[in-house]
């Protein structure tokens, strides 16, 4: 079998115990995301993949060949599993030019001069960087000294690329053309790519597959689009979106196939649900800012709301309306949009876009969401 298999991968630090029966597998080809906050396990799991950490229960296999055994304390080294590791800091030889840093590892290797002139060359071209290529480290900005770091590491052609938030470092502007050449360049180089980030916008935008960690669980591995539409638990919801996600407390009967909600927004008929016997009848309802349609004038079956606040952000809008003195519903508008505090408008929610999750379990209740599923066999 092609590509990274890890299976019930467990891994220690002290008495901490950071990955917990970790299966995932990531295809050939992939751009694979391990998302999620600080210290949920996504670092550690790049690091097992490279052979930085050896963890100590699982198995790990790279392109069908087993790399790590943990029950027989074997331990392929990293120079052996074919791949190749950017770090958060470009840890780029400052004496060297540019050229010298990314020929560095295949001058090692003992290349022919003109094999690594070509590489290099080819290299800092993917990168688009061949101008810098007599500049020295502290002549380049940021930006440029990450395409160095990024060159180095495909230069020899490796199999399997890994990003450790090679982003982080840099500003905002920098980071969305740097996301924009990384996936261009797996396009390009059709290579297999694992990228560690805090960050969801990049997981998103980048990403073929996202991998969710949290407290050392994986919790939801699919594609961003359905990561995005149908988070299959509460706490993938609120991480998941920018800005985050409406919730709604309310209560719930199951009919023919609907689940009859009622709220603080009234009653809500939700579509293709399927409950099984352990789903409560407290739920939590969710849809993003973007979903709900807003009107001044009364539209039928709308629902009466009052402007709380009106925060314009240019290219968009986003409005706060209250539900209740406590609670807020969210609203984001394309374009510019402005409302006098205090004024009722009317609010339309698409009943095909609001999931709908057990608030017991905090588990995903519509029928059609994606599944949990990490190892694919």
């Amino acid at each position: 079998m092609s590509g990274i298999k890890l299976t019930k991968v467990n891994k220690y630090f002290d008495h901490n115990h950071i990955l917990k029966d970790l299966d995932l597998y990531i295809e050939d080809g992939d751009f694979m995301t391990l998302l999620g906050p600080s210290g949920c396990g996504k670092t550690t799991t790049l690091r097992v993949i490279t052979g930085l950490e050896n963890p100590e229960e699982g198995t790990l296999s790279i392109n069908g060949k087993e790399m790590v055994n943990g029950a027989k304390k074997y331990y392929a080294p990293p120079s052996k599993r074919g791949l190749n590791l950017v770090f958060q800091s470009y840890a780029l030889w400052p004496h060297m030019t540019v050229f010298d840093n990314v020929a560095f590892g295949l001058s090692i290797n003992k290349l022919p001069k003109a094999e690594i002139r070509s590489k290099v060359e080819s290299a800092l071209e993917k990168m688009r960087i061949i101008k810098y290529k007599d500049r020295y480290p502290s002549e380049l900005s940021g930006g440029q000294q990450q395409r160095v770091a990024i060159a180095r590491a495909i230069v020899t052609e490796p199999k399997i690329l890994l990003l450790d938030e090679p982003l982080s470092n840099l500003d905002a502007k920098l980071r969305l053309e740097m996301r924009a050449e990384l996936k261009r360049l797996h396009r390009e180089l059709k290579t297999t790519i694992v990228y560690v980030t805090h960050d969801q916008v990049e997981a998103l935008t980048m990403s073929t597959k996202i991998a969710v960690f949290f407290e050392g669980n994986l919790v939801q591995v699919d594609t961003p689009r359905n990561i995005y539409r149908h988070p299959v638990d509460l706490r993938v919801a609120d991480f998941i979106g920018n800005p985050k996600i409406n919730f709604i407390d309310a209560s719930c009967t199951y009919e023919g196939g609907a689940a009859i909600t009622e709220s603080e927004l009234g009653r809500l008929d939700i579509p293709s649900v399927r409950p099984t016997s352990s789903v409560s009848n407290k739920v939590v309802l969710a849809i993003y800012p973007e979903d709900i349609r807003i009107s001044a004038e009364k539209v039928e079956g709308a629902i009466p709301l009052v402007v709380y606040s009106v925060m314009p952000a240019g290219s968009e809008t986003l409005i706060q309306l209250t539900t209740s003195p406590d609670n807020l519903l969210l609203v984001k508008v394309i374009g510019e949009l402005d409302y006098p505090v205090g004024k009722t408008v009317w609010v339309t929610l698409p009943l095909d876009k609001i999931n709908l999750y057990d608030k017991e379990t905090g588990r995903l209740v519509n029928e059609g969401c994606s599944r949990p599923l990490a190892l694919q066999v």
